[in-house]
């Protein structure tokens, strides 16, 4: 999982360089991020239904191996039209890890206890998200911009020599029906249908909404706005990633005395309150480095209960194609990544009112996902017998059927 952070955050505070060393648009600058997370979030649509049929482990393997090469690839890149094209192979690739990711915690938990065990994980992921962006700060700053992507290619190896000496299967029965087109439809139907999906799916994609505006917006409002160092804008970043990783700590306190359905709502009065006040101090014309690092502190709070939780359930009813429903919902967090990274392309500029309004506008969204369709569809204890009742192995049907 930390493979993502790696990726976004460790090169945010050498993007300004990057722009200014290839001489490049601001469109071309957001495309680096947002082109990446498209490819990521279409690849899973891929990568789920392969990783059902052969096992999560050979498509780790691939996935961390493309990935590794393609972060060597974009730290040589000779133009900016370049790096846009290894940045989106290297999503493609990433693609690969994360959704197998999710899908593990499916295959090895039941769905009342993955959510505490997603919230585990992204504890983990916050702590490399905590390290990501002041390395990248530092290696900017005393070496270049293509050493900060060069970390990514270290990472990529390091990862991948650790899966592969390390991990064992964890998808106990292969399904191998999992890629014939029949099957692969049904399958793609049966989870598209399903409240219980869209309830925990919308709420990873709004909350992550606001956090890629966070990403993709902070490093040209702090650096070229705000004048801050890449280093000191790194350690703003470490301090908001370790502000996420108590948030996740506190999840699972919330989700023992509360229950995953109101831990989410308590969360998103937070993520509300948060949005609020960043898009009210924006409109007033409030321009400081505090006035939005003290509301973003409150939304990553919320974040780290709305992560896991959202990611976890959105596989939940799913035991026998968990890698089609994390791809699904992968695909829905990187389409609308790749939307707002569009228009923070076109609308940035000398005004923090982009960052501000947008993460206003994904706060909205989040309660809303949370106070109507996950307090009505949101319970994960009836997650298995939704699935059994929903999900009729084909082969079992057509014996049954004679």
């Amino acid at each position: 999982l930390g493979i993502q952070p790696v990726t976004t955050d460790l090169y945010l505070p050498a993007l300004p360089a990057m722009v200014a060393g290839f001489g490049a648009s601001m469109v071309q600058a957001q495309l680096t991020l947002s082109a990446l997370l498209l490819a990521f979030g279409i690849s899973q649509l891929f990568w789920g239904p392969l990783s059902d049929r052969f096992g999560r482990r050979p498509i780790l393997l691939v996935g961390l191996a493309a990935y590794t090469l393609s972060a060597i690839g974009a730290a040589m890149a000779g133009s900016m039209e370049q790096l846009i094209a290894w940045r989106t192979v290297q999503g493609a690739a990433m693609g690969a890890g994360v959704m197998a990711a999710r899908a593990m915690v499916r295959d090895l938990y039941a769905p009342a206890d993955s959510a505490r065990v997603m919230s585990k994980a992204l504890s983990g992921l916050g702590v490399i998200a905590c390290l990501s962006a002041p390395i990248g700060g530092l290696v900017n700053q005393l070496v270049s911009w293509r050493a900060s992507l060069l970390c990514l290619a270290v990472f990529g190896a390091a990862s991948l020599a650790l899966v592969a000496w390390r991990y064992e299967e964890s998808l106990a029965k292969p399904n191998p029906d999992a890629l014939r087109p029949a099957d692969l439809a049904r399958n793609w139907i049966t989870i598209s249908r399903s409240p219980l999906f869209w309830a925990y799916a919308l709420l990873a994609t709004t909350s992550y909404g606001g956090l890629f505006t966070f990403l993709a917006a902070s490093p040209f409002v702090f650096i070229k706005v705000f004048k801050v160092s890449p280093t000191e804008y790194g350690f703003l970043m470490f301090s908001m990633s370790f502000v996420y990783t108590v948030g996740t700590w506190g999840c699972r306190r919330l989700m023992a005395k509360l229950g995953v359905q109101r831990a989410v709502q308590w969360a998103a009065l937070a993520t509300l309150l948060a949005g609020a006040s960043m898009a009210a101090l924006g409109w007033l014309g409030v321009q400081s480095v505090w006035a939005i690092m003290l509301p973003t502190y409150l939304f990553m709070l919320a974040h780290g209960v709305h992560q896991p939780c959202g990611q976890s359930g959105a596989v939940a009813g799913f035991p026998s194609m968990a890698g089609a429903a994390s791809a699904l919902s992968g695909f829905c967090m990187m389409l609308a990544a790749f939307g707002m990274g569009h228009w923070l392309g076109l609308t940035l500029g000398t005004s923090t009112l982009p960052l501000t309004n947008g993460m206003g506008f994904w706060a909205v969204c989040i309660a809303l996902t949370a106070w109507v369709l996950v307090r009505r569809y949101g319970d994960l204890n009836v997650a298995p017998a939704a699935a059994a009742a929903a999900i009729t192995p084909p082969r079992a049907a057509e014996a049954a059927n004679g």
